[in-house]
């Protein structure tokens, strides 16, 4: 518990350089000390607030978000987000559920930056909601914000450039930590009494990270590095290690 809040500084910083808020690395820093699975998801999800909310403001400044593209995803998004949140699942499915979503997060963080596409085209509106709807659900259910889905999603399919998928990753991420957490208020009572030092930590992570991402990547090196401590987290949780 004494490196906690080192180790969420450090996911906040990175993640939010990308355009994420750092879910997947609350939980596998709270993972790899031991915080119990009842506290994991609320407190992901509190912590994901405050951090999305500065690199939303960060980014948007920067010119980097495209409500074009954001919102058929956040109005599919929300509603499943808040679902996924009233669900609470038992400790022995939400552990390995957990763990494969961080294993996926530290698979995309070693394959490193996409190639931006040349003239990026969004997809039908119709198909953004049905997208969104699917990662809000898994983000609800969670305790995630589902960035590191739409993020390579975006990438990949050529529906957005680097930066204006960062811009427009963290608003989503954004909607779907305030659905998750409404889904189930009565989950805040869960949260620790030393919350406030790690979102304090969060807070000058994120802070740092958006301003550095609005301007420029992170070094591989720390991605990789993060990666690795991604992994080792998946690892404990799909194989319930204690």
């Amino acid at each position: 518990m004494t490196f906690l809040p080192v180790l969420i500084f450090l996911a906040a910083l990175l993640y939010a350089s990308v355009g994420h808020a750092g879910a997947s690395g609350y939980l596998a820093a709270m993972a790899l000390v031991g915080v119990p699975p009842e506290m994991m998801k609320p407190t992901a999800l509190v912590l994901n607030l405050l951090v999305s909310s500065i690199g939303t403001v960060a980014f948007a400044h920067a010119g980097a978000f495209s409500w074009r593209l954001f919102w058929p995803f956040a109005l599919g998004a929300a509603p499943l987000a808040y679902l996924g949140g009233a669900l609470t699942l038992p400790g022995i499915w939400y552990k390995p559920l957990v763990g494969v979503v961080l294993l996926f997060a530290s698979v995309r963080l070693l394959q490193g930056k996409l190639t931006d596409a040349e003239n990026p085209q969004p997809p039908p509106a119709w198909a953004c909601v049905l997208i969104g709807a699917a990662i809000g659900f898994l983000a609800g259910l969670t305790g995630t914000g589902g960035g590191i889905f739409l993020t390579p999603l975006l990438l990949l399919m050529g529906w957005a450039k680097t930066k204006e998928a960062a811009g427009t990753s963290v608003a989503f991420i954004l909607v779907n930590s305030l659905a998750g957490l409404a889904g189930k208020p009565s989950s805040l009572a869960h949260l620790p009494p030393t919350l406030w030092l790690w979102a304090i930590a969060a807070v000058a992570g994120g802070s740092l990270g958006a301003l550095l991402g609005s301007k420029r990547l992170p070094p591989p090196s720390l991605r990789r590095l993060l990666a690795l401590v991604l992994l080792i987290a998946a690892v404990k949780l799909i194989l319930a290690i204690k």
